[in-house]
């Protein structure tokens, strides 16, 4: 019988999001494949450094020993090191004691082209060209940043914020602005199309997955007082009123949980970062990602008209 993974969680992550290789990398770089080869086979036993993502795979993946037989959650390992490199990737993954038994080690090819066969509604890595060629090919992807801040354990509840336009959306609105330079403008328009929801972005299939655990963790909070959901989702915008209704509107027709939505006008987003303290930030745009990326582990999403030269 096929595994069932259809109906999971599937977040795929590169080996390089999940522990810090960035010295191995410089090797690379430096003396080629055949050495880098030898590197980590030499090196199978020295457990790597935590990397940007793990906080987020780690919160995730704590969700499946709450829930017992069900494993909602499933996080695949997809690599373009050597298979004779991976054994070190596998040994750091049981150190760290990560839930993680499936992992694909692709020998320099591409890996996000295997997101498909896994079913997966995300994919981190942190090598650029890699990433926008998947968001090209309709695989949503995602770039993680450089953070000092990687917590080892993320504690008891995993806390998720997102940007809105060009990111759980499509990049309408965005285009709006981008193009006219004029706010008013841009508030009439979202004003006049406040009851048509905008259409879907790279990250709404993760959204939605997202959903159904916070609508699971919602209902054991309601039969428990005392209990905690797992998760907090905050939708972290630099929309304001009045361009909040079509926000709203969009979200209700899509059926996307959210415990927090900050409209900040356009205030720095880092300051808000800061108080919700999120293990991953996912936005489009790097004028909001880079300043936030030294405290909140961030991930850009290279995708729509800011991404373009719009």
């Amino acid at each position: 019988m096929a595994y069932p993974i259809d109906k999971k969680l599937v977040v795929a992550v590169s080996a390089t999001a999940l522990f810090d290789l960035s010295e191995e990398h410089a090797y690379y770089l430096a003396h080629g494949v055949d050495k880098f080869r030898a590197l980590q086979r030499a090196r199978k036993n020295d457990i790597p450094a935590l990397g940007a993502a793990y906080p987020f795979i780690k919160g995730l993946l704590n969700f499946n020993k709450a829930h017992g037989d069900e494993q909602p959650v499933e996080v695949v390992i997809l690599s373009r090191h050597h298979p004779d490199a991976g054994l070190r990737i596998m040994n750091a993954v049981e150190h760290y004691g990560l839930g993680i038994t499936r992992a694909n080690f692709l020998g320099g090819q591409m890996p996000y082209p295997y997101m498909s066969a896994y079913n997966a509604v995300l994919y981190l890595s942190t090598n650029e060209v890699e990433v926008e060629k998947a968001i090209r090919a309709g695989h949503p992807a995602g770039l993680v940043l450089p953070c000092r801040n990687v917590v080892t354990e993320p504690g008891p509840q995993l806390r998720i914020a997102f940007d809105f336009d060009g990111v759980i959306v499509d990049d309408e609105a965005e285009t709006v602005y981008t193009k006219s330079k004029n706010l008013d403008l841009f508030h009439d328009y979202e004003r006049r199309n406040r009851d048509k929801p905008l259409k879907q972005g790279p990250l709404l299939p993760l959204m939605q997955r997202i959903s159904v655990l916070q609508k699971a963790e919602r209902a054991k909070a309601e039969a428990d007082p005392d209990y905690m959901p797992l998760i907090q989702v905050a939708i972290i915008t630099a929309r304001n009123a009045p361009s909040h209704e079509r926000l709203l509107n969009t979200l209700d027709s899509l059926g996307i949980e959210h415990d927090q939505l900050l409209l900040t006008g356009g205030i720095e987003k880092k300051r808000f970062l800061d108080v919700f303290s999120p293990h991953i930030f996912f936005d489009d745009q790097l004028g909001h990602l880079l300043p936030a990326a030294d405290t909140t582990p961030s991930v850009h999403i290279p995708f729509g008209i800011k991404n373009n030269g719009g």
